[in-house]
């Protein structure tokens, strides 16, 4: 913990001590409100979040790339990379330092986007246990999303590269489960395996938690793939 504090500290400043980290915030909460209305808020007569967790996922593939672009990338540009493991450190103390970081950044973001849960209280009476189960699958689907930019970043001293290949990924991760890429699967590929790689879908696990259904399958999604992503992220450092 005493390894961690100061990057971690250190890390999440640097956020806010330029113009891009409040960039970033803003650009994120009108993307998630904008996303929302336009998907029919007001026109669904319901006192419930569907729209936004309809839109976060495809919000979240371009939030996280764009929070977490930096994260070693700029470390291995500037050269402060050699600095930093010149230090009593361990390169997992260093890890979970930034990753910690970049989080609670996100969190940051997310929790600026539950004004529109607040007005939806405000304007009728909504489950507000399901609510907080979307913001759950957003916080975790936002870990997975993290921990992938991270290996992406650890790989790279560009941070635009990094960010290509992050919202490739992601966006990958995404629509390997939505309904047309499963019938373009189902020609080439047995039902079986296009069953499993259904299964592998984020946005599916995503719209399933956010109904307020959080079961096992989808915790142990994301958060084997953030432990598995942050694993590769210390073995690349170390290498």
């Amino acid at each position: 913990m005493n390894q961690i504090r100061p990057i971690y500290k250190k890390e999440l400043l640097g956020y806010f001590r330029s113009p891009v980290g409040y960039v970033i915030l803003a650009v994120f909460h009108l993307m998630v409100i904008g996303l929302a209305l336009y998907s029919g808020y007001y026109q669904r007569n319901q006192a419930s979040l569907v729209t936004v967790w309809q839109t976060m996922p495809w919000v979240l593939v371009v939030f996280i790339p764009a929070t977490g672009m930096r994260l070693w990338s700029e470390e291995k540009r500037s050269g402060s990379i050699e600095l930093l493991f010149t230090l009593p450190i361990s390169p997992r103390a260093a890890v979970l330092a930034k990753f910690l970081a970049a989080l609670s950044f996100i969190c940051i973001g997310l929790a600026l986007s539950f004004s529109l849960a607040i007005t939806t209280g405000y304007l009728g009476n909504p489950d507000w246990g399901v609510i907080f189960s979307g913001y759950i699958a957003s916080l975790l689907l936002a870990s997975a999303f993290l921990s992938i930019t991270a290996v992406c970043s650890s790989l790279t001293e560009n941070q635009v590269i990094t960010f290509v290949i992050s919202v490739s990924i992601c966006l990958f991760a995404t629509l390997v489960g939505s309904g047309w890429v499963a019938r373009f699967a189902s020609d080439l590929l047995p039902t079986g395996i296009v069953e499993f790689i259904r299964l592998l879908s984020f946005e599916q696990h995503f719209q399933t938690m956010a109904k307020g259904l959080i079961d096992i399958s989808s915790l142990s999604l994301y958060l084997g793939l953030t432990l598995a992503c942050l694993g590769i992220n210390m073995i690349v450092l170390e290498k």
